[in-house]
């Protein structure tokens, strides 16, 4: 027996074999190499993911823990905080204010939800190769560039009882953005107008990475038109319809400055939403914990709407 193979027992004295592999180095040697390997790429993992959780934790979950406690408090900003508990949502729940607005927002979230089929149809039909497809792509992303402030003043020049253009289309003046009964849709119609052309682009981009063999054999099988998109196309489509919906859910129960730029939420409140309603009483009334009981209110409802379509992706994934 070789010296390499030959090692000495400690209790007996006596010489041991170790037994050599002639296939490599044995599993538990490997596991041992492997081991320092595996916690480095742990800790370069830890590592590359640690300023995006700290910045996750400063800019989203402590405005959120804060404003929950500020919600407790009554606050104007430069006094002391007073401790009030559950008083700003009672006085919430009485306010005839807080109903519209979240009417409102219940309105401005089922017909926001048209965003997303419409942009789907707009994008099948962009979805083609012919000449100057690219110059009508252009046209109708061109909406979603704009700020919201220009799309407001765009729209409030369109609405003019006096000069605006949908004067000239009815023949006669329309105070579209004066009457409480079309206020609300007036705003809602030119937020659509931006809205349309991102779930447009969500679904173009998705649409260019369709495997071609799959519509193939679905065409194969005898799938045509309205079948074809229910049960090939739209399947692979399912990351961009959950992007689109869920982005669309939160333009919806976010939305702010069409209806500050347009109506200012009049007249007499009739167009408000909560987050305006929220802006208003920080800003002009200086209620901070009221308002951040308003902010709170709005983030239930949002985290709502947000998990149900989660969990619904999940169980269509599984």
């Amino acid at each position: 027996m070789s010296s390499a193979e030959t090692r000495t027992s400690v209790s007996t004295g006596a010489p041991i074999s170790t037994p050599h592999s002639p296939h490599g180095p044995s599993p538990v040697a490997t596991l041992a190499r492997s081991a320092p390997l595996a916690r480095r790429r742990r800790r370069a993992a830890v590592l590359f993911l640690l300023p995006a959780c700290t910045m996750f934790c400063l800019y989203v979950i402590y405005p959120i823990i804060s404003s929950i406690v500020l919600s407790l408090y009554s606050w104007d900003g430069m006094s002391a905080k007073v401790f009030v508990g559950l008083a700003n949502y009672q006085e919430l729940l009485q306010t005839d204010t807080f109903y519209t607005a979240l009417k409102n927002n219940l309105l401005w979230l089922v017909l926001f939800l048209l965003a997303p089929p419409i942009g789907l149809a707009f994008a099948l039909y962009l979805n083609q190769k012919v000449r100057g497809i690219r110059l009508v792509k252009s046209l109708f992303f061109a909406p979603f560039v704009l700020s919201g402030v220009v799309v407001g003043l765009v729209f409030s020049w369109f609405y003019d009882p006096a000069f605006g253009l949908l004067k000239l289309l009815v023949g006669h003046g329309i105070p579209v953005l004066g009457d409480e009964r079309y206020a609300t849709f007036g705003v809602i119609f030119a937020a659509l107008w931006p809205q349309i052309p991102f779930c447009m682009l969500l679904y173009l981009t998705n649409l260019t990475s369709i495997n071609p063999e799959i519509i193939e054999a679905g065409r194969i099988e005898g799938a045509t038109g309205w079948s074809l998109l229910w049960h090939v196309v739209l399947p692979q489509l399912r990351p961009a319809t959950f992007m689109s919906v869920v982005l669309t859910i939160i333009g919806a129960l976010r939305s702010f400055d069409l209806i500050a730029v347009m109506t200012g939420g009049g007249p007499f409140d009739s167009s408000t939403v909560l987050a305006y309603f929220m802006y208003d009483q920080a800003i002009k009334y200086f209620r901070y914990g009221y308002s951040a009981a308003i902010a709170v209110v709005l983030f239930l409802i949002m985290l709502v709407f947000i998990v149900y379509q989660l969990r619904r992706l999940l169980h269509t994934e599984r």
